[in-house]
C-alpha cells in the first residue's frame, strides 16, 4: 500500500468515526424527543394519568399495563419518565436558544464596538464567571415565585422561572466565545475587502462574520442543552425546580432516594434518562466540533 493509499484509508476511518459519533448522539436525542412528543398518545393507549396516584397499585412490577412498573404512589413509571422528558428537554432547548442568542449578540456587540462597551460587557461576564453558579442558583430558585409575579403551582411557571435563572448564567461562555471568534474573523482580508467595497458595519457583522463563526456557537449551544438539563435536574432534586405532581427527572430522583434499596428502579430509570440525554448532547457536540 502506498503512502497516498494509507493516508486516504486513515482519513476515511476518521470520517466514519466522526459520522458515527454524530449519528449516535443525534439518534439518542431524536429518540428521546420523539418519545416525549408521543407521551400523551401513549397515556391514552395505556389508559393512565401520569399524575394520578393509585395507592392500591404501588410498586407494581413491569407488565403490559405498566411497562416499567409503578412508583411509590402507584403512578405509571414510563409515562412519568416521558412527561419528565418533555419538561427536561423543553428547559434544555429553551435555555440553549436563549443563552446562545443573548451571548452571541453581546459577544458580537463587544467585538464590533470595542472600547468601553467591550470592557463593560467582558467585565460583567468575568463577574458572573467568578460567582459560584450552583449555590447562587439554589438561593435564587428558593425565592417564592409569587413575590416575583409568577403564579404558584403551575408547571409552566416553574419551567419559565428555571429557564430565566439558567439563562442568566448561561450566556457568559457563548459571549466570550463569539467575541473571540469575531475578533479573529475581523482581522482577515475578506473583512477589509468588504469594508472597501462599502459594506456597512452592521451588514458586515451579521451577514459575513456571524455565518463564519456559527460552527463553534452551534457546538456551544448543543453542550448548553446538556448543562441546562443537568442544572434543572439538580434543582428539581433539591425541591427547588419543577414542583410535584408534575413529572421531572430531578423530582423523580428525589422521590426515589428514600426507596433506593427497596425499589431501586425508581432511581434507575430517571438517572438512565439523564445519562443518555447528556451523553447524546456530548457526542453530537463532539462530532460537530471535529467535523467543523
Amino acid at each position: 500500500m502506498t503512502a497516498a493509499h494509507r493516508l486516504l484509508h486513515r482519513w476515511r476511518g476518521v470520517g466514519v468515526a466522526l459520522f458515527g459519533r454524530t449519528a449516535i448522539g443525534a439518534t439518542l436525542l431524536g429518540t428521546m424527543a420523539l418519545a416525549a412528543l408521543l407521551a400523551p398518545a401513549l397515556a391514552a393507549l395505556l389508559g393512565h394519568d401520569a399524575d394520578l396516584p393509585d395507592l392500591f397499585n404501588r410498586f407494581a412490577a413491569p407488565s403490559t399495563a405498566h411497562p416499567l412498573g409503578t412508583d411509590d404512589l402507584g403512578r405509571d413509571m414510563l409515562l412519568r419518565l416521558l412527561y419528565g422528558a418533555r419538561v427536561s428537554l423543553t428547559v434544555g432547548v429553551a435555555v440553549a436558544v436563549a443563552a446562545t442568542g443573548l451571548g452571541t449578540a453581546l459577544g458580537l456587540l463587544a467585538a464590533w464596538r470595542g472600547g468601553w462597551v467591550d470592557a463593560l460587557l467582558m467585565r460583567l461576564a468575568d463577574g458572573l464567571l467568578s460567582l459560584p453558579a450552583l449555590p447562587l442558583l439554589v438561593v435564587l430558585a428558593a425565592v417564592d415565585p409569587a413575590k416575583l409575579g409568577f403564579p404558584r403551582g403551575e408547571a409552566s411557571t416553574d419551567i419559565l422561572r428555571i429557564t430565566l435563572l439558567l439563562t442568566l448564567f448561561g450566556w457568559v461562555g457563548v459571549a466570550r466565545l463569539s467575541r473571540a471568534a469575531a475578533l479573529s474573523e475581523m482581522a482577515k482580508d475578506y473583512v477589509a475587502a468588504a469594508r472597501v467595497s462599502g459594506a456597512s458595519e452592521t451588514r458586515l457583522m451579521w451577514r459575513h462574520i456571524l455565518p463564519n463563526i456559527s460552527g463553534p456557537i452551534v457546538v456551544a449551544a448543543t453542550l448548553a442543552v446538556a448543562g441546562a438539563i443537568l442544572s434543572e435536574s439538580t434543582l428539581s432534586f433539591l425541591g427547588l425546580g419543577i414542583a410535584p405532581p408534575a413529572a421531572s427527572w430531578g423530582n423523580m430522583l428525589s422521590n426515589a432516594q428514600e426507596l433506593v434499596f427497596s425499589a431501586p428502579l425508581g432511581a434507575v430509570w430517571p438517572g438512565l434518562a439523564i445519562l443518555l440525554t447528556v451523553a447524546g448532547c456530548s457526542l453530537l457536540a463532539d462530532g460537530l466540533r471535529r467535523r467543523g
